[in-house]
């Protein structure tokens, strides 16, 4: 951690989420008309970002991906809607929840398609990973997505471990 971290505010959830509506296009798909899972991960990953940066307030870079699941597939036309919060906070790293929904604006049916979870790592100007302000929980919801965040962040960190020691087995 850089020495030169300042104790910033705590923040809810609320103050740093973010909403993001893109229409899908031809270029977005394959021939069939089919949203490339590709193309929805960098939509994750951008709101996703915004989250993070908002609540850390420097730069913030995606460090995992986790836990994506396409649950209905989004069409040419479609308007997608991604809605990104901030579930928990330890020292530097932030877990950021997506939900992704599919709107035809011609039959007005939104359908919930996707859902994610995006750790970031707040870093300072040198590069350094950067204290985050903790996160100010001020609802049940709050306080339980908090703590799903704490034991998601917990088996990431353990399966990074074990990636790190079978990397130096090889």
């Amino acid at each position: 951690m850089s020495s030169g971290n300042h104790v910033k505010p705590e923040k809810s959830p609320d103050e740093s989420s973010a909403d993001v509506i893109v229409r899908m296009f031809p270029s977005d798909a394959n021939p069939a008309g089919n949203v490339f899972g590709g193309e929805i991960l960098k939509h994750i990953d951008m709101v996703a970002g915004i989250v993070a940066q908002r609540h850390s307030q420097s730069n913030a870079v995606t460090v995992s991906m986790d836990r994506v699941n396409f649950i209905k597939p989004v069409y040419v036309g479609n308007v997608l809607k991604l809605n990104a919060r901030i579930n928990y906070v330890h020292n530097s790293s932030m877990e950021i929840e997506v939900k992704v929904e599919a709107e035809d604006i011609i039959t007005g049916i939104r359908t919930i398609t996707g859902t994610a979870f995006v750790t970031f790592v707040a870093l300072d100007n040198g590069g350094k990973p950067s204290h985050v302000p903790k996160l100010l929980l001020k609802t049940n919801e709050d306080r339980i997505k908090f703590e799903e965040g704490k034991l998601r962040m917990q088996d990431r960190l353990k399966n990074r471990k074990k990636t790190n020691n079978l990397n130096r087995s090889v």
